[in-house]
This record gives C-alpha cells, sequence and structure tokens, in this order.
C-alpha cells in the first residue's frame, strides 16, 4: 500500500476516529483504525465492537491495500509533523513508513485480516435532523442519564421518540428527569435508546459545517451520518421506563423566576459544599421571598431572593448540582418551577409551553 494524502484531513479524521477505539482492551487491534487505500480516496475505520466509526478522505493512490495502526500512536505522529502532505507506505512485513517533508517514522502496523468487520445498518427507518437541532437536544438532556455502572442499563440511555411531527429525547437518571421537545419534519412514529457515551459521540461530530445529522434505526443498531461521518452503536434493548407517570399533573405552589439571576444565587449559596458531600440547599419559600440556605463543616452560606409565591409558605431540600445542571441548560429568560409541598418533585418548565421539563426528586433536610 502506498499512497500521500492531506496531513491536515488524516489528522483529523484519525482523531475523531481516536476516540472509538478500544482502550485497555485486550485485542490489541482494537486499539488501531483500519486504513483501506485505493483509487482516490483512503478509508479509516474503529471499531471497539460497541461502537464503530468509518470516515473516507481524498488519497492519491499509488498501490491499493490495507493496513491496522495503532490510533494513539498515529495520531501523535501526524500532530508533530509540520509539512502540508503525508505519504504512507506498507510493505509485505507489515513495515509502516510514514514521511512528511524530512521526517520518517518506521512502525510495526497489524494484518488487516485480523480486524474485526464493522456492521453496517443497510434497512431501517430513516430520520434525518437539522444538526443544530439534535445538538442542543442533546446538550440538554444528556446530563439527566445515568453514568453510574451499578443502574439499570436502559437508565444509561437516552431516549428517543418521533410522533406528531415532533422529536423528544428524555434522560433520567432515578432523581432527575430531563425533557425536551421541538418540531421536526419527520412524521414517522418511532421509539428507540441509545447510550449516553455513543451520544456524546454525536454531539462531538456535529460542528458549525453540519447541516443535518442522518439517522438509520436498525433492529440492534444506529448508525449516523454527520459531515461524511459514519458512526454506528448497539441500541440498548429493553423498554423505556415509564417516566410520564411520575410528572406531576397539578401543583400547590408556583414561582416564576429570572433564570441567570437564579443560577448566580445557586452558584454563590452551593460555594461551600464539597463534591464529596451531598449537602442539599434548604429553601424556604414565603410570600414575599425564597431563603437559600447551605450549612456545611466549612460554614453557612444565605441569601435571600424576592419572588411571588402562588401557594402556601413551605420549605424544601434540594440538590444544587441537580438544580444548576437543569438552569443551564434552559434557553429561556424566565422559567417557572412547580412544587407539591416539602417531600414531592420539583418541575421547571418555560414560562409558555412544555418544549423542555425539568424534574428533580428532593432531598430530606435535618
Amino acid at each position: 500500500m502506498f499512497f500521500t494524502t492531506e496531513r491536515a484531513s488524516l489528522l483529523e479524521a484519525v482523531s475523531r476516529l481516536q476516540r472509538v477505539v478500544g482502550a485497555k482492551t485486550s485485542m490489541p487491534i482494537l486499539e488501531g483504525i483500519l486504513i483501506s487505500a485505493e483509487q482516490g480516496k483512503a478509508t479509516l475505520i474503529a471499531y471497539n465492537l460497541e461502537m464503530g466509526m468509518k470516515k473516507e478522505i481524498y488519497a492519491n493512490c499509488k498501490s491499493e491495500g490495507d493496513i491496522v495502526i495503532n490510533a494513539r500512536l498515529l495520531a501523535d505522529i501526524l500532530r508533530r509533523m509540520n509539512g502540508l502532505n503525508v505519504e504512507i507506505e506498507t510493505d509485505e512485513k507489515l513495515q509502516c513508513h510514514i514521511r512528511c517533508d524530512e521526517a520518517t517514522f518506521d512502525i510495526m502496523g497489524m494484518a488487516a485480516a485480523d480486524f474485526p468487520e464493522m456492521p453496517t445498518v443497510s434497512e431501517g427507518n430513516g430520520i434525518s435532523i437539522e444538526s443544530d437541532i439534535m445538538s442542543e437536544m442533546i446538550k440538554t438532556t444528556i446530563f439527566s442519564a445515568a453514568t453510574n455502572e451499578g443502574a439499570k442499563p436502559i437508565l444509561t440511555g437516552i431516549n428517543f421518540e418521533v410522533s406528531n411531527c415532533k422529536l423528544r429525547l428524555v434522560g433520567i437518571d432515578g432523581f432527575r428527569l430531563a425533557i425536551r421537545e421541538e418540531k421536526v419534519k419527520e412524521t414517522k412514529d418511532i421509539e428507540f435508546t441509545v447510550s449516553n457515551k455513543a451520544v456524546a459521540e454525536v454531539l462531538r461530530l456535529i460542528d458549525e459545517q453540519s447541516k443535518n445529522v442522518n439517522i438509520i434505526v436498525g433492529n440492534r443498531l444506529i448508525s449516523f451520518e454527520i459531515n461524511g461521518y459514519f458512526f454506528i452503536s448497539r441500541l440498548i434493548e429493553g423498554e423505556f421506563v415509564n417516566y410520564r407517570k411520575t410528572l406531576p399533573t397539578g401543583y400547590l405552589q408556583r414561582v416564576v423566576v429570572n433564570t441567570r439571576d437564579l443560577i448566580n444565587i445557586i452558584e454563590r449559596v452551593s460555594l461551600l459544599i464539597s463534591e464529596s458531600f451531598s449537602t442539599p440547599i434548604r429553601c424556604y419559600f414565603n410570600e414575599l421571598n425564597v431563603v437559600f440556605t447551605c450549612a456545611t463543616s466549612v460554614g453557612r452560606a444565605t441569601e435571600t431572593f424576592n419572588i411571588t409565591l402562588e401557594g402556601e409558605n413551605f420549605e424544601i431540600g434540594l440538590n444544587s448540582r441537580y438544580l444548576l445542571d437543569a438552569l443551564r441548560a434552559v434557553d429561556t429568560e424566565e422559567i417557572q418551577i412547580l412544587f407539591n409541598g416539602s417531600d414531592a418533585a420539583i418541575l421547571i418548565l418555560p414560562p409558555d409551553g412544555e418544549r423542555f421539563k425539568y424534574m428533580i426528586m428532593p432531598m430530606r433536610l435535618r
């Protein structure tokens, strides 16, 4: 194999594919990227048996062939080279020669025949979503998906649901819930759950040049096409939790507040909370204001925030990190927060409509 290509294009592709490469695996071949050269192009594939990514780049191919090169090493070499173009040549002994300007690296490759075949999703339901919509929806829900290994597998993913020309993304970890909904052109009704790791990779692939995210949903696999990158992942099997029955249908108390003002206050009051301890913020609501208090071994912080309360006075404990995650995901100047007393979950909504919903369970106060 012998081909020449633009170093920057190859480095960009290798850097993106490197995130999918298997880490600390017992199969060294999975730590590599399969490079196949043929007339006019070089195809790069990374696959860790759970997720895979493919990218084709332009290349001047002088001799066709394929080889697997360690992804981390290849990225480091390309990153430190200075020339515009890079040559990659291999021989029958899997010796790989990488040349750029006056720099030459001779490293050992691995046999392409040992690289596992990356599956494709050729049949299934096709969906196309505008990139900016997909990016915003992922950013505002992914933090609510469970990340700990002890959680139910279905909770470690984001649920996608297309119904009535609306796309809904849902993340839930048992302590909080995030829902984001947007109108889309799709008319097919479909529902599936994708791991938060895979969704995070989709988010990283979306940039300013992206126009659409093209999705094909198969029985067990899903593929995303973004800017010429083809990314595949296993779907999380099983039925998603029935979160709708956990959403409150009414409220006893309600406040409307400025989003940025509330973020600033919660950030200040929670300065005394250590990351290793889940100390609640005590919130006492009355008809004129809410008093936020946080007491830890470090000290005590108190701040009063003027509000107009609908309903009776009450006190509730909230996790500051969960609250801030939800507030920072909000894109409206004001929000409404609905309560059902001290022991029930709170619901954060836009002033009008239900484009987003964030539900947070309360913490017990001592």
